[in-house]
């Protein structure tokens, strides 16, 4: 039936190519999108054949071009992927459910390398439904966002539950098929991921293929035994479990498959799933799985809140309904899920999006539904994956795109990865001393810096036993090098401010947050001339839709050996959270470190129990869950030079300075400034 529907909706197609039954300006998007719609046929047939597979690499590069061409910067802005373009020709309704509508279909370019000629039948019905709605006269425009309402809404239980699926069965996973069984020394088999295929991604995989075999083993020992840690670290049982999700960017399949060796050593076999494509499972732009290069940063962010055009309370209760129908299906296998093991890149140009009136956005109710869902979704998600029994780990490297330098700064961070871990365990501990004997913290910016903060700290009953914050010594969360705690919020009050930041693929210029007793009141930045840009900005990618967020986590970084190699080639603005979070104090926005696992008891290596791991807002999980968490946790680092002082307050109004110009000064912990002595300002 499937190969029967997809032959009916391809034979229609190539007649809307050649029909002039739909008037203009219509008549040439629909001529653009049957076009687009052969192309795939077309490679379809190559895959099929096993032409494709065979092919040399400049046949293979000249299709990745081709799939990806249209939403290239250099095209973009006469493509119908773009709203303002789709807007422009074909009328403000119209414009925005046509774009919609191409976005969509451009999904089939992976469905069909991973062969999944079901997507196909679904979004070729869907473009040739619509098109048959135009040929009489051109329809109202909600007759069209009914059309899409009901495909989305159909359809759930296809697209959300294969979603589920292949997040937690092994036997679902195509890229591992890639790993282990192509020859990763020809860079041909990047292609056949259908991923776009950028410089970064090629040099990458070149690069590593020169790498002696001693040194991918120890990126991939540092990787896989970070997690194991992680869960020894926090008292969970990896011997219960028999899955473990990887999450990379392509290029690093080389280090990948040495992982996947010792993940099973631990008797973990791999899931390794795209990050989503298609509304109904992406999270706004953001990519979680593995995926290669973004042919246009700013087509996915023009993108990303299409699901304005079908989320209603209807819809999210039928996702809802897939998602836990789903879930208690394959529960036997949901139980046996560890977690994600995540490889992140960084060193690409910051990307600051044009925002874009034509872009579909959330209405108000729309944006309370979006946070309704996001809160069911993690309590389902929770109750058969629970949070106490699964773990995670990070790590980042760097890609080409970084600069000419690439390949020093690369051995540079597989050296501050691969720190000793007991050296900065010894000094974390002498800072923690310090900060239990405080009632607060105050962090005072320097050098134009307005960071102006009083961190509220909790009261420890029994300082024999007992510790505030976490010695952060490389498990889970690497590099090396912070201690941290979740504030008391009562109490915790006035403004951090940052002149540049990175945050989740966007770049912040003059950020500015005011929290008063613990929560965000106010915030601002400089990237747009109108303030109420700048704020819809940051609602929309730090705040994540939310009214107001928690401060976290507040911690300091201590790895001053990686803010030097930052310094030395320039790249500050390109670290990613995960080391930049680690060069000078932070503070999360949204969930505490322990969101989900605020009961399971954690220790430090000195034997103290760490007991700040709740705040006013978490401990509501007792009464209501729905009112504890944000789903949202976003680490934004004061850097040392930015840094007057950071100072310790007993209550008897003792000051203990642990930082004064952006240096450390409690002693015991001089050893940090040694990196900083030879950097040469």
């Amino acid at each position: 039936m499937i190969e029967e529907r997809y032959e009916l909706a391809i034979s229609r197609i190539h007649l809307i190519k050649e029909e002039e039954t739909v008037e203009k300006p219509f008549l040439d998007y629909f001529q653009k999108m049957a076009e687009f719609a052969i192309m795939i046929d077309e490679i379809r047939n190559e895959l099929l054949s096993g032409r494709y597979q065979n092919a040399d690499l400049e046949t293979l590069r000249n299709w990745n071009h081709r799939l990806y061409e249209d939403v290239l910067p250099d095209h973009y802005d006469t493509s119908y992927a773009n709203p303002d373009y789709a807007e422009e020709i074909l009328g403000k309704e119209y414009g925005k459910l046509l774009s919609f509508l191409y976005t969509e279909l451009r999904g089939t370019i992976v469905y069909v390398f991973e062969g999944n000629t079901e997507y196909l039948d679904i979004l070729f019905e869907l473009l040739i439904e619509i098109y048959n709605q135009f040929e009489e006269s051109i329809p109202a425009a909600e007759s069209i966002r009914d059309t899409i309402y009901w495909c989305a809404s159909d359809y759930c239980d296809v697209f959300v539950a294969d979603r589920i699926r292949e997040q937690i069965c092994p036997e679902e996973s195509f890229a591992t098929d890639i790993i282990l069984n192509q020859n990763l020394d020809d860079e041909k088999y990047l292609y056949q991921f259908g991923e776009y295929i950028s410089e970064n991604e090629l040099k990458t995989s070149r690069y590593l293929a020169s790498l002696p075999e001693e040194t991918i083993q120890k990126m991939a020992d540092v990787y896989t035994e970070g997690y194991r840690i992680g869960f020894i670290n926090t008292g969970k049982d990896l011997s219960k479990k028999s899955v473990v999700n990887i999450r990379y960017v392509l290029g690093f399949e080389r280090v990948v498959k040495k992982a996947i060796e010792n993940f099973e050593k631990m008797g973990l076999r791999p899931v390794i799933y795209r990050a989503a494509i298609n509304a109904l499972t992406k999270r706004q732009h953001r990519k979680i799985g593995y995926y290669g290069a973004s042919a246009n940063k700013q087509y996915d962010y023009d993108h990303k809140d299409d699901q304005a055009l079908f989320l209603d309370k209807k819809f999210i209760e039928r996702k809802l309904e897939v998602i836990k129908t789903t879930y208690e299906h394959h529960r036997d296998m949901a139980a046996q899920f560890a977690g994600p093991a995540c490889m992140g890149t960084f060193g690409e140009e910051p990307f600051e999006p044009v925002q874009k009136d034509s872009a579909c956005k959330l209405s108000e109710k729309q944006e309370e539904l979006s946070l309704l869902f996001d809160g069911r979704h993690s309590q389902l998600v929770n109750e058969y994956i629970p949070g106490d029994e699964s773990s995670f780990t990070i790590i980042a490297y760097p890609v080409p795109e970084i600069g000419d330098q690439y390949e020093e700064i690369f051995e540079e961070i597989i050296r501050i990865n691969t720190l000793d871990a007991a050296i900065y365990e010894k000094v974390q501990q002498t800072l923690i001393d310090a900060l239990d004997q405080g009632e607060y913290v105050h962090i005072l910016g320097g050098n134009g810096n307005r960071t102006n903060l009083r961190v509220q700290l909790h009261k420890l009953q029994n300082p024999e036993k007992e510790t505030i914050f976490e010695n952060c010594v490389a498990d889970v969360n690497i590099p090396v090098g912070e201690v941290f705690t979740s504030p008391v919020l009562e109490g915790t009050n006035g403004t951090l401010h940052v002149s540049k930041v990175y945050l989740n693929g966007l770049q912040y210029r003059d950020l500015e947050i005011t929290f008063a007793n613990g929560m965000i009141a106010d915030y601002n930045c400089g990237n747009f001339e109108r303030d109420l840009e700048n704020k819809a900005y940051i609602h929309d990618n730090v705040l994540y839709k939310h009214p107001t967020l928690p401060m976290g986590e507040f911690a300091i970084g201590t790895n001053t050996t990686a803010y030097v190699a930052a310094k030395k080639y320039g790249i500050e603005d390109k670290m990613p959270i995960l080391i930049a979070e680690k060069m000078g104090p932070h503070f999360a926005l949204g969930d505490t470190c322990y969101s989900w696992c605020e009961d399971i008891k954690v220790y430090n290596p000195n034997g103290k129990e760490i007991i700040a791991r709740d705040n006013s807002v978490s401990i509501q999980r007792k009464e209501d869950v729905s009112k504890a968490y944000f789903h949202c946790h976003t680490d934004i680092t004061i850097p040392y030079e930015e840094l007057k002082s950071i100072t310790v307050v007993t209550a008897a109004g003792t000051e203990i300075t642990l930082l004064e110009n952006g240096r450390f000064v409690l002693p015991g912990t001089e050893i940090l400034n040694e990196p900083l002595k030879n950097y040469n300002k």
